[in-house]
Order: structure tokens, then C-alpha cells, then sequence
């Protein structure tokens, strides 16, 4: 018995020694192609804090609703970012100086929502009020089936976080300021939006020009 032990563990020590003995080792990569499509908005992808109040012609904003959310598979629904089992349950809220918006993504349109200036009330930022776009990701459980609660809200998190990075690429292809944004008093403003118990504001995401650099 005290033998068949001691080979065992000479065997198990050799097993060991012979499994480190064949860790892989660190692969060198090639350098990255920075100037292909996708990779050149990626090198100039950040968060901007400082903003200019110009105003976005509404070509821009049409293009960049499209781009975070709109439909790029007509025949199917299928929409430019990613959703958990295809549930598409995030709306995106637009709130310009205008008033407050819903984007309508199969129409490709903006439904209005309130006749008033409401950026100041989506975020905590000093910046949020003059920023031309301010962007609302609200998820409605309604459309995410059954399931614990919190498992549906981790999903619609992941969700808007897509829908923040196509922003993102969008405004570096176009030379816009981008800052995606959590710290939102959300009860306050769900009341302001007139939003249901089911609806559940994620993130917030401003959007504009680069303030102008200053002067020296």
C-alpha cells in the first residue's frame, strides 16, 4: 500500500511538473491596421466633457439615431446594435432645446414627447444643459418576457451600453463630442418624461460639437 502510494505521488509531482513544462507561451501580434474602416473611428473614439452649444444640423441627428438604434435590416426588424433575443427593449429618449423626443426607429422618426427644453434634467453635469443632443436609454421590461428582475435589468444594461458604443463610433467618425453618462437623477426624471413603473432609465449620452480650444 506504502508503495503503490509512493508511486502515485511520483507520478502525480512528474504530471505537474510536465503540465508546466508545456504552458503556452505569449504571442506577439502584429501591429494594428489603424487606418482600416471601423479602426480609424476607434483610435479617435473618447469622452468629451467639454461641449460647444452650436446646435447639430438635423441630417446629424438623423444619422446618429440611426447609427446608435435604427433599423439596418428592413426586411427583418433587425436593428444596427445588438439586443438580448432580439427584444429591442430600449427606446432611446432625444431631449433638444426644441423639447423631448422618442425616436421612432422603424419610421425613422422623432415622436414628440414634451413642448419644452429639458436637458438640464438629464444629468447631474454643469454641461448637460447647454449640450445640443442629450440622449436617454430607457429600458421598458415589458418587452424582455419573464425572467428575475434584475437578470432583465443586466440585460437592458448591456443593451444601451451597445447602443452607446455605436454613439460613440458615429460622433469619432464625425469629429462630435461624446460623453456617455450614469449619474442622472432618474426618479425625477422619469416623472418628466411621464414614464411607467416598467420603463427604467439605463444611461444618458450627450452628443455635440467640441467646444472651440481655448484661447491663449
Amino acid at each position: 500500500m506504502r508503495r503503490a502510494a509512493g508511486v502515485l505521488l511520483v507520478w502525480s509531482l512528474a504530471a505537474s511538473a510536465g503540465g508546466r513544462a508545456q504552458e503556452p507561451k505569449a504571442l506577439a501580434l502584429p501591429a494594428p491596421e489603424l487606418e482600416r474602416p471601423v479602426l480609424r473611428e476607434l483610435r479617435q473614439r473618447r469622452t468629451t466633457r467639454d461641449f460647444s452649444p452650436k446646435a447639430l444640423p438635423m441630417q446629424e441627428v438623423s444619422n446618429l439615431l440611426w447609427a446608435a438604434f435604427g433599423v439596418n435590416r428592413p426586411e427583418s426588424g433587425g436593428r444596427t446594435a445588438p439586443s438580448a433575443r432580439n427584444k429591442q427593449e430600449i427606446d432611446v429618449y432625444v431631449a433638444l432645446a426644441a423639447g423631448a423626443y422618442r425616436y421612432d426607429a422603424p419610421g425613422h422618426a422623432l415622436k414628440p414627447i414634451l413642448a419644452r427644453d429639458i436637458r438640464s434634467e438629464t444629468g447631474v453635469q454643469q454641461f448637460v444643459a447647454q449640450v445640443p443632443v442629450d440622449l436617454i436609454f430607457v429600458a421598458d421590461l415589458t418587452k424582455t418576457g419573464d425572467g428575475p428582475e434584475q437578470e432583465r435589468l443586466f440585460y437592458a444594461a448591456a443593451d444601451a451600453g451597445f447602443i452607446a458604443e455605436n454613439v460613440y463610433l458615429y460622433g469619432a467618425s464625425r469629429g462630435l463630442a461624446v460623453c456617455v453618462r450614469g449619474a442622472i437623477n432618474k426618479a425625477a426624471l422619469a416623472k418628466t418624461l411621464g414614464l411607467r413603473p416598467e420603463q427604467r432609465i439605463i444611461l444618458a449620452q450627450s452628443v455635440g460639437y467640441p467646444a472651440p480650444p481655448a484661447a491663449k
